[in-house]
């Protein structure tokens, strides 16, 4: 995991839109790195229990022997919580958008900031929409930019970087650089697709896992034990077109040209999961998805995961 750079100076004024589960560890990851951080939602209880949950964040790496650069009551000290939009992003020269995933309210959130800080950065925090989508319109457009970070942010170290057409080139350096000096891994996205890279990748395993117990081949349990314990053990020492490389592009091309048109092609979500939402079946905060949740099933899974992701990384380095 990349140490934060001593050439680049952290922003000293960040702004997150939205105290939510993506907006509060991207505030976390600045205001370890030093920055003093405005957070602003317009929900009273998520402002509430913003700084609770930042310390549940900090107290978890903590356990797990993770090294902090900086006192846990410091980085909660550097966070402030605003419900007032304007005295939010008054003084910010960076600003990172995790509203929902709703292209509609992104336009008229970003809108609103610039109308009033019309020489911030402004860094959309999007999933999978199109930054071009999200910018149409904007008088701001050249200094808006897309950064999708990974849940849990405060811990996966890739932040993909996505310029819009409208996009200053000095912008997308600039964003780049203050990631890096926050301990980020920051990858170029170079065409603005749907998506961008992980999530193509992501949701192209997830169609045909699903597709696969749509189809009666294996039941839910037996895809995630065969991802989890085959290629799964090894997506993090070899990506997959190293892997391609490694066993050899005439296997390789064998091996595609027999299975990828039995592969599925489906254009939208699974039938399994159509029925699953159509149901009031949405996974584990409805304690009922594909999978049954039980209580606690939730939290579990959690911190398996982050158990899981520190593991993977390089210990005992500080973590933003």
């Amino acid at each position: 995991m990349p140490n934060p750079s001593n050439e680049v100076a952290v922003p000293d004024n960040v702004t997150v839109l939205g105290a939510g589960l993506m907006g509060h560890g991207i505030a976390q990851v600045f205001a370890t790195a030093g920055s003093r951080v405005r957070v602003w939602d317009p929900s009273a209880a998520a402002l509430a229990s913003l700084h609770q949950r930042v310390r549940e964040n900090i107290e978890l790496l903590v356990s797990h022997g993770v090294r902090l650069p900086t006192a846990s009551d410091d980085i909660i000290d550097r966070i402030e919580a605003h419900d007032d939009l304007a005295s939010a992003v008054a003084a910010a020269g960076l600003i990172f958008e995790a509203a929902p995933e709703s292209l509609e309210l992104k336009r008229r959130l970003l809108a609103d900031v610039d109308r009033l800080n019309d020489q911030a950065v402004v860094a959309s925090n999007t999933s999978v929409l199109r930054i071009n989508d999200i910018a149409a319109g904007n008088p701001g457009a050249r200094r808006l930019i897309g950064t999708h970070w990974w849940n849990p942010p405060y811990l996966i170290p890739i932040v993909e970087v996505i310029p819009g057409t409208e996009t200053a080139p000095a912008i997308t350096a600039a964003v780049i650089e203050w990631l890096e000096a926050v301990g980020k891994t920051a990858i170029l996205v170079r065409k603005d697709v749907p998506g961008f890279i992980g999530n193509r990748l992501q949701f192209a395993l997830w169609r045909e896992a699903m597709q696969l117990v749509e189809d009666g081949v294996c039941d839910a349990q037996s895809v995630d034990t065969v991802a989890r314990n085959t290629f799964g053990l090894r997506l993090s020492s070899m990506g997959p077109i190293e892997n391609a490389d490694f066993i050899g592009l005439d296997l390789v091309q064998a091996i595609m040209n027999y299975v990828l048109p039995d592969l599925a092609i489906n254009g939208g979500a699974p039938v399994l999961v159509d029925d699953a939402v159509a149901e009031g079946r949405l996974g584990a905060k409805a304690g009922e998805g594909i999978l049954s949740w039980h209580s606690g099933a939730r939290s579990e899974a959690q911190e398996r995961l982050v158990a899981g992701i520190l593991r993977s990384l390089t210990a005992g380095e500080p973590i933003g």
